[in-house]
């Protein structure tokens, strides 16, 4: 069976509408320009395609603001993941009333993740009627003349599951950052693990073709960048869908190729298509980072198969072992999930002695929060929220445990770091290594974007405090 996608240009007719857009913005602006509010919820890919949103209203004629009150039009990027990304949703679009009160000429809209689902756009339709424009993930490639109906036709416009099957390349970004930066590879998920919503939302995989990805890092490097970051629902399945197939290892080893001073980074990686070439890939790379997120959810086989996850705890320990032989000082990092449906306290104990085998850097952990419209939504969960916030705790606590032996091991040591920031309550700059852990010490902010070399003088659990060398 032929599952070949292959991409096509954002259409001419959708930059006409971005001309149209920004005539109608000139004559209903409030301000000097017309201003919009961006609000992403949820992962990087989220991240990435509000920078594609950005960069079309960029071409329509709007300049940004961080202030709602001030916008001319609000968009919120909403995500379905976890329940508590919802809910945030929710309560905020409600707070939203009191602005489009005072400013009726507002166009407020929603997109994303939450919106590709029926119950939540039927939910936005009926109890926020001040919400004018409402489009899923699939919808994107011609976001400009949804924004073009609602603004000209004065209804609101709604439309989601509007899933294609293809692939759109040429929209304009506008990248939040100077110096870190998202570089999608491929979108969609077909792996259908069963507490998980995004191959519902987000739709099958579809790899975008190596050579446009080869161009856009160089012109990322070329800009500056210096941490740049592969994005993807699984990127170790990347180039399946390619009339020329490629695998990830030898994306990134092309990518890692390319002359300049930055880093290479990448997730979400997939243990069941995590292969030996792709760790070889990472080992003798001169710009990928020394660091692997590889989520394993739950350190017991039963869980495993009932989360249809297609790999084992031996298979996974297998995959750790060899990353550690290949890659020095390698920083292992994942994503874990308690209290699934049907989850016994054996079962949980099973995930800890594997937590404690491998001794990551660092966890994502979360407690198991049902979604509407998968498989796990309908398992017997027989297991007490407050049971699971016990073993949640518990979990911290080993974790935690782990995550100080570790940055202790690295007082004295000397690391390349990344300056990314500055904490506002200290004052101290906020840099990164290539395991990306983060470093807290003193400097200018001049020194913001580039790298630097610094000593660790101290260690606390997660944080590492250091001094330039």
């Amino acid at each position: 069976m032929d599952n070949t996608i292959k991409a096509e240009l954002l259409s001419e007719k959708q930059s006409e509408y971005m001309s149209l857009i920004a005539e109608i913005m000139e004559i209903r602006k409030r301000g000097e320009k017309p201003l919009a509010f961006i609000r992403t919820y949820g992962c990087q890919q989220n991240v990435a395609d509000s920078e594609k949103i950005k960069g079309m209203l960029a071409r329509s004629g709007f300049d940004f603001t961080d202030t709602p009150d001030d916008a001319d039009f609000i968009l919120f990027n909403t995500c379905a993941v976890r329940e508590h990304a919802e809910d945030r949703v929710f309560g905020n679009v409600g707070a939203l009333k009191n602005i489009k009160r005072r400013h009726p000429q507002i166009l407020i809209a929603l997109c994303g993740c939450m919106m590709e689902q029926e119950h939540v756009a039927n939910r936005i339709y009926n109890s926020f009627p001040f919400v004018g424009l409402v489009f899923g993930t699939h919808s994107l490639h011609h976001f400009p003349e949804l924004l073009y109906s609602a603004l000209v036709d004065g209804r609101r416009v709604f439309e989601r599951g509007n899933d294609d099957k293809k692939l759109y390349e040429g929209f304009p970004v506008r990248r939040d950052g100077s110096f870190k930066g998202w570089l999608p590879i491929m979108y969609g998920c077909n792996n259908f693990c069963t507490y998980c919503i995004v191959p519902y939302v987000r739709g099958r995989e579809r790899s975008r073709e190596k050579d446009v990805i080869l161009s856009e890092a160089r012109q990322m490097i070329k800009g500056g960048f210096k941490d740049i970051t592969l994005l993807g629902q699984n990127v170790n399945s990347y180039g399946k869908t390619l009339e020329d197939p490629v695998t990830f290892a030898e994306l990134i080893r092309e990518i890692d190729s390319i002359d300049g001073d930055y880093w290479l980074r990448f997730m979400t990686s997939h243990p069941k298509d995590c292969s030996r070439e792709l760790i070889d890939a990472i080992a003798g790379g001169k710009h990928i980072s020394k660091h692997l997120h590889l989520p394993f959810q739950s350190g017991s086989d039963r869980i495993l198969k009932a989360m249809n996850r297609h790999y084992d705890r031996k298979k996974y320990l297998d995959i750790i072992s060899y990353a550690k032989e290949r890659i020095d000082d390698v920083s292992l990092t994942s994503d874990i999930i308690v209290g699934f449906p049907g989850e016994t306290y054996e079962d949980f104990k099973q995930t800890l002695s594997l937590i404690r085998e491998v001794e990551f850097t660092s966890l994502f952990t979360f407690i198991y929060s049902p979604r509407k419209g998968t498989p796990a939504a309908e398992y017997d969960d027989p297991i007490s929220a407050e049971e699971k916030g016990k073993w949640f705790k518990e979990l911290l606590d080993v974790q935690e445990e782990i995550a100080a032996k570790r940055c202790s091991s690295m007082v004295g040591k000397t690391e390349r770091v990344l300056i990314e920031g500055v904490k506002e309550k200290t004052g101290e700059l906020n840099a990164r290594t290539s395991g990306n852990i983060i470093v807290e010490l003193d400097g200018g902010q001049d020194l913001i974007g580039t790298f630097q070399k610094a000593k660790i003088t101290k260690a606390r659990n997660w944080i590492l405090k250091g001094e330039l060398v």
